[in-house]
């Protein structure tokens, strides 16, 4: 059971979050009659800067887009003082070093707080320009089964988390509703833009040089490798943490496909 917060004057603050994901918290909290105050992602690592933008906040919506956990501590410190809870936007698949400090340090800082960890859409993303130019979607792992959730629904849960109490201390799983493979993503894909799309296995070792040369640390390429190969023979579970939280059940990957079309065209 869970209760609204008491005190709806207050702002919650989104600092750190995606672009993607903060609009539509923004959005929804909007409608909520909840006013939202943003910090760029660099102030994040700014103490002084932070503390001022945490000043009569509520709540804090924290993303942690940086790869290692540098500065990590001065600034769940610094929310730790300030605010009354904070909701961590974490990751389920590959966790960077930089996500797996800040649980830490959110659970050893005394603040209340929730971390929300999903599977995200970015891997789609990076395949819009081979569709959208007719070539192949290169990649190792096509018969590896994802689960990833619309930005929309973790939006809505973070919107709980951030106005309702009763998530103190919460780690919740976010996934779709199904596990396709990302042989099948590209399809489905390619069929909501009406475009021809399919997929190109390549081998492992091409696809780590690939992901080395576009600046990813070895370790998080080599992470991400190992978890979409473990993922052939074990496909991510579907949970039912969206539906669980808002009434609403997760969006599938076509619906978010078929919304999404146009950066396909």
């Amino acid at each position: 059971m869970t209760d609204k917060r008491v005190d709806d004057t207050s702002p919650v603050l989104a600092v750190g979050v995606s672009g993607t994901v903060g609009r539509h918290v923004g959005l929804q909290l909007a409608a909520a009659g909840v006013r939202v105050r943003t910090l760029a992602q660099r102030e994040l690592l700014d103490p002084a800067t932070l503390e001022a933008a945490a000043q009569g906040v509520d709540a804090v919506l924290l993303g942690w887009p940086f790869p290692t956990a540098d500065g990590a501590a001065e600034a769940v410190g610094v929310l730790a003082r300030n605010v009354g809870r904070v909701v961590f936007l974490s990751s389920a698949a590959v966790r960077a070093e930089g996500e797996v400090e800040v649980e830490a340090l959110l659970a050893g800082s005394g603040v209340r707080h929730t971390v929300l960890r999903a599977y995200g859409f970015a891997t789609a993303l990076q395949w819009a320009e081979d569709i959208r130019s007719g070539a192949a979607v290169q990649g190792y792992g096509g018969a590896a089964g994802l689960n990833p959730v619309d930005e929309r629904d973790i939006a809505a849960v973070a919107v709980r988390a951030l106005n309702e109490d009763g998530h103190d201390g919460a780690r919740y799983l976010l996934t779709g509703p199904e596990s396709p493979t990302q042989a099948e993503q590209v399809r489905i894909i390619g069929e909501a833009a009406g475009r021809p799309a399919h997929w190109e296995e390549i081998p492992r070792e091409a696809a780590r040089h690939r992901m080395l040369t576009t600046g990813r640390p070895p370790a998080i390429a080599d992470g991400a490798l190992d978890f979409v190969h473990a993922r052939i023979a074990d496909p991510e579970p579907a949970t039912t943490t969206v539906q669980d939280l808002t009434g609403t059940p997760a969006r599938s990957f076509r619906a978010w496909a078929t919304d999404h079309a146009a950066l396909f065209r």
